[in-house]
């Protein structure tokens, strides 16, 4: 069978075999304008000299042992080293976003494990394995030490004595350091580094920060401290360290890279056509495939927001083992085999992107079996990213409406290109990335009505229309 590489691959696609972090191109995409400022005195942030061009999804090795090495530019500077710690409970969707971002720009993240093992399982269940220890860290200089929110992940953080140190060190010596959603108030308040700073954080713990110092803003940056909000403010959070890291138009492309213009009001959240009841008796039954080069982003969003609307999702690998490595190298530990997960039946089955993840699960003949059995029993299905290409190529999108990544677009008949996630009739898609939490939301509002997606959304401190 034809591969559908040449559907999903932009023009710039270079196939290497090794891991890449893709480093942004020249595009350009509006600033944030939630992002508050504490007065301090301005410095100059680096520039870069010089960069290289390469796919938005970098093809991944085909083997799960693999660390994923960012590309630099041709510059002798060396890359910008980040920390972003994890431990049991870390909220899944801030510690991959912060990650997947940072390393799209060009930063060597290092995903340590605050816990004695790296297999770490996260708030909402799913399982993640870090690069390495806290302990092989302790002795290392970073750039940027980033914290994860989460519950019980913040409390693990703060009880990690080398994590502590680190971070101290991190502030004394000026140099910069965030945290996100519980973090601020549960890790760095009782270590003493929100002293004198404008801070903000979850608004379930905003009563736990100092009155005058306690600011309601998506994004708080006073000195050399920015902290966030929750998963919802996620990419706002990574964007804005990584314009302090690499500079303004550095922060632009990257945000342009991960479609974050496609948020904006003047494009619709969602449309529909042929509008039909997915409502089930049960509690909705969802599979989600994924394998090497899987866009983590995606994977995690859809898992971690479908499972808090109490939905009961299986990840399944179409790999031989159940770890893969996904397109910019975080590591994801399975539930299940995609032959294991072919024994029962789903309400819906929906597919993450990244053009070498869609192209392997392309190549899975059961997960092709099984999507085409769902379209016969006239259940639901959908896709994300790069993967409408792969419903596109197995017929299952004939006389639907639908849309994609932006590369994927122009392949698609009857798309509809401005709207973040559309649904026709059982089939639901999305363009990627940015617009991931919109699609899963959107599914959640399918399946049990416009509160629960509400609800959903405010836990994540995500804008939500209120009808």
């Amino acid at each position: 069978m034809k591969s559908i590489l040449s559907l999903l691959s932009p023009p710039t696609l270079k196939l290497d075999s090794t891991m890449a972090v893709s480093s942004p191109t020249t595009l350009r995409s509006p600033p944030f304008p939630s992002i508050a400022v504490a007065q301090q005195p301005k410095k100059s942030t680096p520039k870069r000299s010089s960069k290289t061009v390469e796919t938005l999804y970098p093809i991944p090795p085909l083997t799960t042992n693999t660390t994923a090495t960012p590309t630099t530019s041709t510059s002798s500077v060396p890359p910008k080293k980040v920390l972003v710690p994890i431990g049991f409970g870390t909220e899944e969707m801030e510690a991959v976003v912060l990650v997947d971002v940072l390393r799209r720009a060009g930063a060597d993240v290092t995903l340590a494990s605050v816990e004695p093992q790296l297999e770490v399982e996260a708030s909402g269940g799913t399982r993640l394995v870090a690069d390495t220890s806290i302990a092989a860290c302790s002795d290392e200089t970073f750039d940027l030490v980033a914290l994860p929110g989460g519950m019980p992940g913040s409390a693990r953080l703060r009880d990690s004595e080398i994590l502590r140190k680190i971070t101290s060190k991190q502030a004394e010596e000026k140099r910069l350091y965030s945290a996100i959603c519980a973090a601020p108030a549960v890790t760095l308040l009782p270590w003493g580094l929100l002293r004198r700073k404008q801070t903000t954080c979850h608004p379930a713990f905003m009563d736990k920060l100092p009155t005058f110092w306690a600011v309601k803003s998506n994004i708080q940056v006073s000195g050399e401290l920015t902290t966030s909000r929750g998963p919802g403010t996620s990419f706002e959070f990574a964007i804005s360290l990584v314009e302090q890291l690499f500079g303004e138009s550095v922060a632009k492309e990257i945000g342009e890279l991960l479609l974050v213009h496609i948020t904006a009001d003047d494009n619709p959240r969602k449309e529909e056509f042929n509008e039909v009841e997915w409502a089930v008796k049960q509690t909705p039954h969802v599979l989600i495939p994924i394998a090497n080069g899987s866009e983590e982003i995606e994977v995690i969003t859809i898992v971690d927001i479908l499972r808090r609307a109490k939905v009961d999702v299986v990840v399944a690998s179409v790999e031989k083992s159940s770890q893969i490595l996904a397109s910019q190298g975080t590591k994801i530990i399975a539930d299940k085999s995609i032959s294991v997960a072919s024994e029962s039946i789903y309400d819906l089955i929906i597919l993450p992107g990244g053009i070498a993840g869609a192209e392997r699960l392309h190549k899975s003949k059961v997960l092709k079996k099984l999507l085409k059995e769902q379209e016969s029993a006239g259940r639901m299905y959908g896709a994300i990213c790069s993967s409408p290409a792969v419903l596109h190529k197995l017929g299952l999108l004939k006389g639907k409406r639908a849309t994609g990544h932006p590369s994927v677009i122009p392949k698609l008949t009857n798309d509809v290109s401005s709207a973040r996630v559309v649904i026709d009739g059982k089939i639901i898609t999305s363009r990627g990335l940015a617009t991931a939490t919109d699609f899963s939301l959107a599914i959640v509002s399918k399946l049990f009505g416009h509160a629960r997606a509400r609800s959903v959304a405010e836990g994540l401190v995500f804008e939500y229309p209120r009808s």
